[in-house]
């Protein structure tokens, strides 16, 4: 309990006057008061001023002096925290830009395009002029009700986007609280069950790899390849360069600023997937940095390349469903690996923690069993290095 009360406030004649905790009433010789807090910060004593008593009251300048005690002995420095304070809260709009700049290195390819796109065609028209500081549920809530359902995908990342900004907000000291989530949807309607990406039926990966290897050589029929052979994500082999390989361990090793959890992951190399990469070597002599797939002017390939490919063959799978297929088979096929192997093949994340102790010691080589034998698996009679488009 603090030593002032509101009478002793008002009643207050110059000089300083404690509340305890370093908190003390300012009175002038001219009657003008103000509030002072008083801290220890690496040995010195600093006097920070919070602001007049017309400003704060009695109730006011405890929670803000409190505040800035806690920040003065997480060794921030308390000025600094009272003047980010007095900054002018932004719009979601202003709010939106801060946090697209701030966090854009570490999206991967045009996740920092879409993050933006998404939110000036969605967002801004009920939120952009909107303190950060006054957005509530109800207001993200009627923001999505036109799309929450017709556009369900797209409400889903928008929400999350909009929540993004929010707690970017909030860590900035512009709003009190997170974003709010569960509430926000409390009052919208059951979106439509999506739908998954339509995967090829993995008895059928066969005869469609043979179809590629026998057809003309593109940089787009070889991506797709290497992008069954291996498990991978569109993105990981679109941006796969030579130097990423090492040849000698059969691995392909995968920073993490491509990687969709952005953590660096390693995949073995099957016999057939070598083949390949040796077989596009051999017709180059390409550098570390060098795309693997090349696009045009030496671009990365269009994410569109692969539906180009499938489709040109009459099909309607998805490429980056190729991934079930592979984990369809390991669980049918490979009854003696581990679930887990399976998953850490496909870069996702293990939850167990007994297990991912052991993934760090033994997955490698359970891993470089599994590809071998979706290779082997896949092509069979074909031979990789000797087939038309490799």
């Amino acid at each position: 309990m603090g030593k002032l009360n509101a009478l002793a406030v008002r009643n207050a004649k110059p000089g300083r006057h404690g509340d305890g905790d370093g908190l003390y009433l300012v009175v002038k010789p001219t009657g003008a008061k103000s509030w002072v807090l008083r801290v220890q910060r690496e040995g010195r004593r600093r006097d920070v001023g919070l602001g007049s008593l017309a400003a704060l009251t009695l109730a006011e300048a405890r929670e803000k002096s409190a505040a800035l005690r806690k920040h003065a002995l997480n060794g921030r420095d308390p000025i600094t925290e009272r003047d980010r304070d007095r900054r002018p809260i932004p719009t979601f709009r202003e709010a939106t830009k801060q946090t697209h700049e701030a966090l854009k290195s570490g999206w991967v390819g045009k996740s920092a395009d879409a993050f933006l796109s998404s939110l000036e065609t969605y967002a801004y028209p009920t939120l952009g002029n909107r303190r950060v500081d006054t957005i509530e549920a109800a207001n993200i809530q009627k923001m999505l009700e036109p799309i929450w359902t017709s556009k369900p995908e797209v409400a889903r990342k928008v929400r999350m986007r909009v929540g993004q900004v929010l707690n970017f907000a909030h860590s900035k000291g512009w709003r009190t609280t997170e974003a709010p989530s569960r509430s926000v949807g409390v009052a919208l309607p059951k979106q439509p069950k999506g739908k998954n990406f339509k995967a090829m039926p993995y008895p059928d990966v066969p005869a469609f790899m043979a179809r590629l290897a026998g057809e003309a050589p593109t940089a787009g029929r070889r991506a797709l390849m290497f992008l069954i052979l291996t498990a991978a994500r569109p993105g990981e082999v679109r941006l796969a360069t030579w130097g990423q390989i090492d040849e000698k361990k059969a691995e392909w090793n995968r920073p993490a600023e491509i990687m969709k959890l952005r953590e660096a992951h390693t995949v073995t190399l099957s016999s057939a997937a070598i083949a390949l990469l040796a077989k596009i070597k051999g017709e180059r002599s390409p550098l570390a940095g060098d795309l693997i797939f090349p696009g045009q002017r030496l671009k990365p390939l269009s994410d569109m390349t692969f539906s180009k490919v499938l489709r040109d063959a009459g099909l309607t799978y998805n490429a980056h469903a190729f991934r079930s297929s592979f984990r369809d088979w390991a669980a049918e096929q490979m009854p003696d690996v581990p679930d887990p192997v399976a998953e850490s093949a496909l870069a996702h994340v293990v939850p167990d923690k007994v297990v991912r102790a052991y993934k760090r010691t033994s997955f490698m080589e359970m891993r470089r069993k599994l590809l071998e034998e979706w290779g082997a698996f896949i092509f069979g009679a074909v031979d990789v290095v000797s087939a038309r488009d490799v």
